[in-house]
């Protein structure tokens, strides 16, 4: 049997079947195999008590199911599936529909049992029963795929189970390909503020005045397809050897550094109940929301920007929102749990200086927070969403092993400069939000 597999918008090749006599001989069913065991016992049976009719009965049954077993084997079945989905990208909560296309390129097939692999997260596995298809027949099926977690999964391969009229076979042929859906985090939308720092600029977005028209007073940066020639600065070009442009007076831009604290040791709960889940929520959401105020936004988890999100050094993400929050939401939702005890502070550099910080916290420690304490003395402006985790671990039954008092963060935080609001279960989101701007 030969396959070839499609996804979203895209075909793949076929992919030669393997296994050929032998491999259909050990996928024979269980009434495959009682009737090789029946027509051994019965021509056994017949050699030993003379009798030739039932030698000649043994080796019918007996040669049933390998006579079977061989046309299936030269059938060579040529399927093509198709796999397209509504959505490739949706919030936690939401459903996308998944439509599977599959086209009879070869000869007459017999019935054929499709099952779908998904990960526990997105449900129980789809199945579909195809009757025989004759030569470019094709059929249509359709099923939801709706996730209550957070994450990046691979719907597929699809599996194909080719059966004998008789029953007496099932071969198992999978489809190669995958197609990936991405669940990022629900998301709440926020009542604007004002925000302190909003319009710092750093680094290539600072305005530059030109007054004195130096050369030594030139600030310039690589050619880009579609630049003026007119701008080319020729002694910076020859020096460097490559074409470089004047770069003129640039808008400045919102920056914010956005810390989502996701330690193991700071929240308490687990799954999509726990106290961390509901952090990357908050995180999303001022994401989401800062996007669509043409804000530039660097994602940090604990771990540093680099190391876990895959970020580069300077991971700011602009251009429209849709650009801007994308990127963002993707690396919330592949965001694992941090076995880290104490926070990364290699992320804190001059883009922190000059920009403004917003940080997502759980349960803080006394290390924690000396680094908090400075961490706002670099920053032009510092805003804190603190959960009270402890108001997880009552439900979640975790236990509260952190240290007394985390919903007081909130007020440690405001006594050392930061505009901080508390969040703990069950409390409105826009509104710790809209505290923030008081």
């Amino acid at each position: 049997m030969t396959i070839a597999f499609r996804a979203a918008a895209r075909r793949a090749a076929p992919v030669a079947d393997r296994g050929g006599f032998v491999a259909a001989l050990r996928s024979l069913t269980l009434r495959g195999r009682g009737f090789v065991a029946a027509g051994i016992t019965a021509a056994v049976c017949g050699v030993a008590m003379g009798e030739r009719d039932l030698v000649r009965i043994g080796a019918l049954v007996l040669l049933l199911p390998v006579v079977t077993a061989g046309l299936v084997t030269r059938s060579k079945h040529r399927l093509s599936l198709t796999r397209t989905l509504t959505s490739t990208q949706i919030e936690v909560g939401q459903t996308t529909a998944v439509h599977l296309d599959l086209t009879n390129l070869g000869s007459r097939t017999g019935l054929l049992l499709l099952e779908e692999h998904l990960p526990w997260a997105l449900g129980q596995r789809p199945r579909f029963v195809v009757d025989a298809m004759q030569p470019g027949w094709h059929r249509r099926f359709d099923y939801p795929v709706h996730a209550d977690v957070r994450g990046i999964y691979e719907l597929g391969p699809m599996r194909v189970r080719v059966a004998d009229p008789f029953g007496m076979l099932a071969l198992h042929r999978p489809f190669t390909r995958t197609t990936s859906v991405v669940v990022v985090p629900a998301t709440e939308p926020l009542p604007p503020i004002p925000l302190l720092g909003a319009w710092t600029g750093t680094g290539d977005n600072r305005p530059r005045p030109f007054s004195s028209g130096s050369a030594a007073d030139v600030t310039v940066r690589e050619y880009r397809h579609g630049d003026d020639l007119r701008r080319v600065h020729w002694r910076s070009s020859a020096k460097t050897g490559e074409l470089m442009v004047r770069r003129e007076e640039q808008p400045w831009q919102s920056r914010c550094t956005l810390f989502l604290d996701n330690r193991a040791r700071a929240h308490r709960g687990a799954g999509p109940d726990s106290s961390l889940e509901r952090a990357v929520t908050v995180a999303a959401s001022i994401a989401v929301h800062l996007a669509g105020h043409g804000f530039q936004v660097r994602l940090v988890s604990a771990d540093g920007e680099a190391d876990v999100l895959g970020a580069g050094e300077h991971a700011w993400h602009d251009g429209d929102i849709g650009t801007r929050a994308r990127p963002l939401l993707e690396k919330l939702a592949a965001l694992p749990t941090s076995a880290a005890a104490e926070i990364s502070t290699g992320w804190v550099d001059e883009t922190v200086t000059a920009g403004m910080v917003i940080g997502v916290l759980g349960a803080l420690s006394d290390r924690d927070r000396v680094f908090m304490s400075r961490l706002h003395t670099r920053g032009n402006a510092s805003y804190a969403i603190a959960l009270d985790v402890e108001t997880w671990a009552g439900r979640a039954g975790a236990g509260s092993t952190g240290r007394p008092g985390n919903g007081e963060t909130a007020s440690w935080l405001q006594q050392r400069g930061w505009k901080a609001a508390t969040l703990d279960r069950g409390a409105s989101l826009p509104a710790a939000w809209q505290e923030l701007g008081r």
